[in-house]
């Protein structure tokens, strides 16, 4: 798991402590069981429990909290009582409670106070709060956000949007590319602007990666959105937030990869591929242009058409459809 600051990239707006939840957010709250006092500044996932932070959980499953500072938020009872000798909070709107203690707590780019501090450089505006190695080469009309780091040697495009992201060594962001924008989060019954999940996590690109022009990268919700090395990333390429991509990834133009889905290593995507959110790619795969990939994929399979599935099956049956009339 990559570590990072939060607060590098979302600094904090209010303070708060575990006991002004219940006096802050009384609407929302249908019990709750708070052992311990301590600020909440930051959030946990499943994967990365965190220090003073709190952690929505929607499903119940085993983790152990007890060596941290940890608030637990849930909807569901069951959940509130395994957890009880905890720093606990039952919600009867687990979104909105998230939403609203999220906003409240840290400052974001879809916040309508949100503030930054930029100097200019070429053309472009560049955050007081970036770390840029002075060997970067960055174009002209880029947007450089706060916490943004750029290591060693990349080249960063004319009017590339760049925020809440760490860029590794000699990685080249092409034209018109907007990393670490906000990830299509909502609540599905309650949409519209001013109901979009916060999204607190980054956008990790490492090292020797290529992305092409007019890219979109999604930051995570909570953790990272990453990008392995030596990846090769054509033009107009959509990655929405919390996907994970592994090494030496190669994808061709005008595809699209959904929410927290997890590619391996060595893949090569062909264009116009679409990929349905949270499924398992293998290491090895190969995936024929104009693909609909909705399931998991084992390493070292080549699959094709929609949904996809295995070449040779593929092909199979194209040829049956032809004998038998269809085209």
């Amino acid at each position: 798991m990559i570590k990072y600051n939060r607060t590098s990239f979302y600094p904090i707006k209010k303070k708060v402590f575990t006991s002004d939840i219940k006096k802050l957010f009384l609407n929302y709250i249908i019990k709750s069981n708070i052992n311990d006092n301590f600020e909440l500044k930051d959030l946990s996932s499943l994967n990365n429990l965190r220090d003073n932070s709190f952690l929505i959980l929607s499903n119940s499953i085993d983790i152990d909290i007890s060596n941290k500072k940890v608030l637990i938020i849930t909807s569901d009872n069951s959940i509130y009582e395994k957890f009880s000798d905890y720093n606990t909070l039952l919600t009867n709107d687990l979104s909105n409670f998230y939403n609203n203690l999220a906003n409240y707590i840290f400052l974001h780019d879809d916040s309508i106070d949100f503030v930054d501090n930029y100097f200019t450089k070429n053309d472009s505006y560049i955050s007081d709060f970036a770390y840029i190695d002075p060997s970067v080469k960055i174009g002209r009309n880029c947007v450089i956000g706060r916490g943004v780091k750029i290591d060693k040697n990349s080249i960063i495009k004319d009017n590339v949007v760049l925020k809440y992201s760490i860029i590794g060594s000699n990685v080249i962001i092409s034209d018109n590319s907007t990393i670490g924008g906000t990830g299509f989060g909502f609540n599905f019954h309650n949409r519209g602007s001013k109901n979009i999940t916060p999204h607190l996590g980054i956008v990790y690109i490492d090292n020797n990666t290529y992305v092409g022009s007019s890219c979109t990268i999604d930051r995570a919700k909570v953790d990272v959105t990453y990008i392995g090395k030596n990846g090769m990333i054509d033009n107009l390429i959509h990655i929405a937030h919390n996907v994970e991509i592994g090494d030496k990834v190669c994808i061709a133009a005008q595809s699209g990869i959904s929410g927290s889905v997890k590619i391996g290593s060595n893949v090569t995507i062909g264009g116009q591929v679409g990929f349905a959110g949270h499924i398992n790619i293998g290491d090895n795969v190969i995936i024929a242009a104009k693909s609909g990939v909705t399931k998991n994929i084992k390493s070292n399979s080549t699959i094709a058409g929609f949904p996809a599935i295995d070449i040779k099956e593929w092909k199979r049956k194209i040829i049956s459809e032809r004998k038998n009339g269809y085209k």
